[in-house]
């Protein structure tokens, strides 16, 4: 049986959506097993779900990986939980710019229609108080496959405040699950290309998360949130067997990967599809390891511009890197991994 599963999606970018749907991962996953999973190619925030849940953070993309594929994918991420926490991205129903103006394709809307779950809605209430009924009205009426069950109130400035948008919103129709006041010193750093990664938070970032979670135990109804959790639509779970084809070797070809703070753009399924292909998959951080012996790298995204100096230093790595495509090793780089792999970026030797 799949585990049953809530959207937490919202009216915009910016309402603290990662903030809530972080602290409530955490939150739930002090009583449940938690599998969390982000609405579309994003890296940086399954990072933060991941260190919350206690399982990797896994991606829903229905652009890149396909409609059909969702329902395995959510399945295959879900094995062995007792409730999934579905992150969106942007509001709820941005996604892909085509000819139709109402397309919902790649949005969290398509996600939460394709799996059958029900949404959370989350909304900023600064600058607002009775208006809120209308937002909610028009976000949870615009489609019928879509099923607003619930809002979270953020950022209220009062209980009175708090109050009179709650008893706007419930006479729509919709349930408020929580109203949640404004509190500037829990929020997740951001810079010029997104959220500072969960990686690059170091020590401090299990004391970020248990905030977030400490926020959403006080001021929502988590109990209902997950009475209103429902199982998705059937699937068979995604198995990375069938989509690689073992190697033809007689014996175990290991495969490294760079990680840590510069290079932390990557996906569960990369690593378990390589494993099922026979490959024994092994980290190293090019910041303070030393290049681990193997037939293949992978260099993945990241933000190893931020880390040009220390990686400048390491002459040793690239020069191992170096001689091992020599003696035959294959090299992927993709993304600012590419950036690693250069002579200088910007006049600034890598």
């Amino acid at each position: 049986m799949v585990a049953p599963g809530i959207v937490i999606a919202a009216t915009a970018s910016g309402t603290g959506k990662t903030t809530i749907s972080t602290g409530l991962m955490r939150a739930l996953s002090r009583r449940h097993a938690v599998a969390p999973f982000k609405v579309g190619p994003d890296y940086v925030d399954p990072g933060y779900h991941g260190v919350a849940a206690g399982r990797p953070g896994r991606n829903l993309d229905s652009f890149m990986c396909a409609p059909e594929m969702i329902g395995p994918l959510y399945a295959h991420g879900a094995a062995d939980s007792d409730i999934a926490v579905v992150e969106g991205v942007m509001g709820l129903f941005d996604g892909r710019i085509g000819n139709d103006p109402l397309s919902v394709e790649g949005s969290t809307a398509e996600i939460a229609s394709l799996l059958g779950l029900p949404v959370v809605l989350v909304i900023d209430a600064r600058h607002m108080s009775q208006s809120a009924a209308a937002v909610v009205h028009g976000f949870s009426t615009l489609r019928t496959d879509v099923r607003v069950s619930g809002v979270i109130i953020n950022q209220v400035g009062s209980p009175r405040h708090a109050d009179i948008i709650t008893r706007s919103v419930e006479a729509m129709g919709v349930e408020v699950l929580g109203a949640i006041p404004r509190v500037t010193d829990i929020e997740v750093p951001s810079r010029h290309l997104g959220l500072v990664t969960a990686v690059e938070q170091g020590e401090q970032l299990e004391a970020v998360i248990e905030s977030m979670a400490n926020l959403v135990e006080t001021y929502i109804d988590i109990d209902r949130i997950i009475q209103l959790a429902r199982q998705p639509y059937p699937a068979e779970p995604w198995d990375p067997a069938q989509f690689v084809a073992p190697l033809a070797l007689n014996r175990r070809v290991r495969v490294a990967v760079a990680a840590g703070p510069a290079f932390s753009f990557t996906y569960a399924e990369h690593r378990e599809l390589l494993q099922a292909a026979g490959a024994e998959v092994v980290d190293f951080d090019p910041l303070v390891d030393e290049l681990p012996e193997a037939e293949g790298y992978i260099v993945p995204g990241g933000f190893p511009e931020e880390h040009a100096d220390a990686l400048s230093i390491r002459d040793d790595i690239r020069r191992d890197l170096r001689q091992a495509a020599d003696d035959g090793a294959l090299i992927h780089g993709e993304c600012a991994g590419l950036l690693w792999l250069l002579e200088d970026l910007g006049g600034r030797r890598m």
